[in-house]
């Protein structure tokens, strides 16, 4: 039996068996080679981005996928940006960023300085995002946001500031909805294809490679984001995680997940109340 694909997808012989062995020989060799451990993402969602991967690189099994990304630096990196997760948008969920400013940003002005973290943060959308919103609230020259990201490919476009002109339209849109209070194109500067945003709006921002599954903790922090990350996880990873946003929060501070995530089931579920009804904001109170 072999879990040969052909460059289409399907499988002509398939062996699910001899497959989860094969992925998991491939993320094995990934985490001892490279150090990036996705041991413990959710199947489903690692299985597809690998076949994904194995037909970019025109290859036939995830067997010999694991062979060049071993041996080729720059396969490693594209696999990389296949099992990191980058789909964002500015002001995604705009009812959450208005609630955020209706709940979250009178605690903030409670502080001197304010520590925000931004777990997962992608092509920094969200961090811009934020950085606009508390620009907004007056809150920003005394604020520093932590962007980290697993992967340093996307962590150097988030630096750049710059994104597609042809999502303008539907970001000024999300901004609107949020509450935004100015003219959203005050923020950027149209060049070629691009929106180059101010780079003021990352004067307070630091960015830097983490990863959750096996890096520390490495401050105390007023808020941190996690939104659509967790749920590529399985439930030991969602704990270990959990545990470190745990760890890594003052007392009171506030947490802010997905949309399809949350603190229910998990160990940590009773520190925490839910500050909104309708959107994952919860504070730490134990």
């Amino acid at each position: 039996m072999s879990s040969e694909t052909s460059l289409a997808g399907a499988p002509s012989t398939y062996n699910p068996d001899l497959e989860r062995l094969e992925i998991e020989l491939l993320l094995e060799g990934v985490f001892r080679h490279y150090g990036f451990d996705f041991r413990a993402y959710a199947y489903a969602s690692i299985r597809r981005r690998l076949w994904k991967r194995v037909e970019g690189e025109q290859l036939r099994t995830i067997s010999g996928l694991q062979a060049r990304i071993l041996h080729d630096t720059e396969a490693m990196e594209r696999l990389l940006l296949d099992l990191s997760v980058n789909v964002t948008a500015m002001f995604r969920d705009p009812s959450f960023y208005r609630e955020f400013r209706e709940k979250v940003v009178p605690l903030l002005r409670t502080y001197p300085f304010i520590r925000i973290w931004h777990a997962g943060c992608s092509t920094g959308e969200e961090v811009f995002s934020m950085a606009i919103l508390l620009e907004e609230e007056g809150l920003y020259d005394r604020a520093r946001l932590y962007a980290t990201d697993i992967n340093d490919v996307v962590l150097q476009r988030a630096k750049q500031g710059i994104f597609p002109l042809d999502r303008m339209q539907e970001y000024t849109e999300n901004y609107m909805k949020a509450g935004g209070k100015r003219s959203f194109s005050e923020y950027y500067t149209a060049k070629y294809d691009g929106a180059l945003f101010s780079p003021s709006l990352t004067r307070n921002v630091v960015f830097s490679q983490h990863n959750l599954v096996t890096d520390r903790s490495f401050s105390e922090f007023h808020v941190i984001f996690c939104r659509n990350v967790l749920i590529y996880f399985d439930k030991t990873l969602q704990n270990r995680v959990h545990s470190l946003f745990y760890d890594s929060l003052v007392m009171f501070g506030l947490m802010a997940l997905g949309s399809k995530e949350s603190l229910k089931f998990s160990q940590y579920e009773p520190c925490y109340e839910k500050l909104s009804v309708t959107e994952k904001l919860y504070r730490k109170v134990h």
